[in-house]
């Protein structure tokens, strides 16, 4: 297997995330979905949307997110989408809530190791190709955040989330807690449900 290539900057800029977007020579087609962290309330640990507006330009791209599975300010969607105004993604560009409404999309995991199915926002219909835009945090199950957790976690709808946190056992999130997987099944249900938005854009995403 072919090693993949990483490109660095020693200068992080909006104007040089850009270049390093050209540099990789990658052309995202159609409608492109760029998923990123909207943020926690009261929580400055996420990438700005100023930050981020050259980039978004770039590829005319709407940003994309999913509620979450816990209690917060993301979890419904009239909440989550307060949230997105609130931070000032709703004033740069399109936003969408994947999973606002109606039915998940099943995406078929046949080779999975923990699950075999994986349950995304249905609203990644609407999108040819898709640009993750990630920064690193800490999860107390995942370790380091990054690409892999916004392929995963990121795109998994409310019920998909609880789905790959308790390892394929419920999509319930008042049963979650009770049905938490085990650390190490938790990271493979992670890659598991991640492989499977990389191969329904088959080729068609970048990563940052």
């Amino acid at each position: 297997m072919e090693k993949a290539k990483v490109y660095f900057t020693r200068e992080i800029t909006p104007e040089n995330v850009v270049k390093l977007y050209e540099a990789l020579g990658k052309n995202l087609p159609g409608k492109v979905a760029v998923k990123v962290h909207s943020g926690e309330k009261g929580n400055q640990n996420y990438l700005h949307p100023e930050f981020m507006k050259p980039m978004v330009e770039h590829v005319k791209g709407t940003i994309v997110e999913c509620n979450t599975a816990y209690e917060g300010e993301r979890n419904i969607t009239e909440k989550h989408q307060k949230l997105m105004e609130m931070h000032g993604w709703s004033k740069f560009f399109d936003v969408d809530i994947m999973d606002a409404e109606g039915d998940d999309k099943v995406l078929e995991i046949p080779n999975g190791k923990v699950i075999k199915e994986n349950y995304v926002g249905k609203n990644i219909e609407h999108y040819d190709s898709m640009l993750v835009l990630s920064h690193f945090k800490g999860h107390p199950m995942g370790g380091y955040g990054g690409a892999l957790k916004q392929l995963s976690i990121g795109c998994g709808s409310s019920a998909g989330k609880s789905w790959i946190h308790s390892a394929g056992k419920t999509k319930d999130q008042t049963l979650l807690w009770e049905n938490i997987a085990k650390q190490d099944q938790f990271l493979e249900a992670m890659a598991d449900s991640a492989s499977s938005v990389v191969n329904y854009f088959r080729g068609k995403y970048c990563l940052y």
